[in-house]
């Protein structure tokens, strides 16, 4: 169960990404089927593999006329819905009915890892439908509209950073390389400039637009700096003199402030490594736990390499390494009262993982008293039995 011989935090982590950006390969093929499959007029049913948290934080008002932000679930008992998905005839309603198995909680793509921007209305920044970036994959009042009649509290992704569209029209807004253009890493993906403001009111802007649709909350993704592929060829324009969690959580702050006034929860995801390690991305649980209702530590047992929680292959316990992981995270964040929903692993990478694996994790979630969790299937297909209250 044990290993003696401690690995590089560094290598770890690189091994960890490597297997994130096979992951992201595999969502961007699921994505591909899903949409061929719908040209092709077959019927994509609710094909889904059988198998009271603490209180929440409340967002500080910002002015008087702020509207109440929604009431969270007492434990939140949810799954991510991609945009591709949800613009399936009919697909998001099936999501909506696993409120029968115990689902109280979606997370739905706004703006996603490719730049992409799941509806278009008059609120999404003008830049966004003059790139393209802007789609028409759903209906957003619609989708927050039958979120509140199904009774299902919606949370909508907005990915900050890694955006391969913007970058391409926008060079002055992107990392680039010396030779002026976009930089991109392995996984393909552009990046927008953390330090320039500019690109900060953008994604801002996009969380805007889904806030004023009805969501009940925003959560950011790819919060961070880039960590693999030439790191070292990065030009940052309007760089800044200061750590890069500083800056990092400079943009949560203001995107905080943007949003508070709609009434909206506001959280992030973060690497599960980051509450024991500066991972050089500028994720710091501790500081942006200043400006957040809420944290959710990617913790999938099959992204820590061997060695972790001295464990000889984490994958193979999946409730002990989600256990330690929210430990660490819980330390960081005693004082913040942000409240922590860790994401679990409901997909197989080496090892085959069904409902014991998936309710090893939950009820390990349930043992920390997390204030709920998340299931991640880059195929959007669930356990749904491990939805059930506790």
């Amino acid at each position: 169960m044990y290993v003696h011989r401690r690995i590089d935090p560094n290598e770890r982590f690189r091994e960890r990404r490597r297997r994130s950006m096979r992951r992201a390969r595999i969502r961007r093929a699921a994505i591909a089927a899903a949409l061929v499959a719908c040209a092709a007029g077959i019927a994509l049913g609710a094909s889904f593999v059988a198998g009271g948290g603490s209180p929440a934080k409340q967002p500080q008002a910002v002015t008087a006329a702020s509207p109440a932000a929604p009431a969270v679930p007492g434990e939140i008992r949810g799954v991510h819905v991609s945009m591709y998905l949800a613009g399936l005839p009919g697909k998001l309603s099936e999501y909506y009915a696993m409120r029968g198995y115990g689902l109280n909680t979606i997370e739905l793509d706004v703006k996603d890892e490719n730049g992409a921007i799941g509806f278009s209305s008059p609120d999404v920044p003008r830049l966004a439908r003059t790139v393209g970036a802007a789609r028409s994959h759903y209906d957003e009042i619609s989708a927050a509209q039958a979120a509140d009649d199904a009774g299902v509290y919606l949370i909508g992704r907005v990915v900050a950073f890694a955006d391969p569209i913007l970058p391409t029209a926008r060079p002055d807004l992107a990392l680039q390389w010396p030779n002026g253009t976009p930089w991109h890493d392995p996984a393909g993906f552009g990046w927008l400039n953390p330090y320039d403001r500019r690109a900060w009111k953008y994604v801002a802007d996009v969380a805007v637009a889904a806030a004023k649709a009805g969501f009940d909350e925003i959560q950011f993704d790819y919060v961070r700096f880039p960590s693999d592929g030439d790191l070292k060829s990065i030009v940052y324009p309007h760089r800044r003199n200061e750590p890069k969690a500083r800056t990092i959580e400079r943009f949560i702050a203001y995107a905080s402030k943007r949003l508070r006034p709609h009434g909206v929860h506001v959280s992030a995801d973060l690497f599960g490594l980051a509450a024991t390690r500066d991972l050089g991305v500028g994720q710091a649980p501790a500081k942006l736990g200043r400006h957040l209702d809420a944290i959710y530590p990617m913790v999938y047992p099959s992204h820590y390499v061997p060695g972790e929680y001295h464990l000889t292959d984490p994958e193979a316990f999946p409730g002990r390494t989600v256990s330690e992981s929210v430990a660490d995270f819980q330390r960081q964040l005693r004082t913040s009262g942000a409240r922590i929903v860790p994401w679990v692993q409901d997909f197989s990478l080496r090892r085959r993982y069904g409902l014991d694996e998936v309710m090893d994790q939950v009820e390990a979630a349930r043992r920390r008293k997390t204030a709920g969790f998340m299931l991640w299937n880059p195929l959007g297909v669930y356990t749904r039995e491990a939805l059930a209250p506790r």
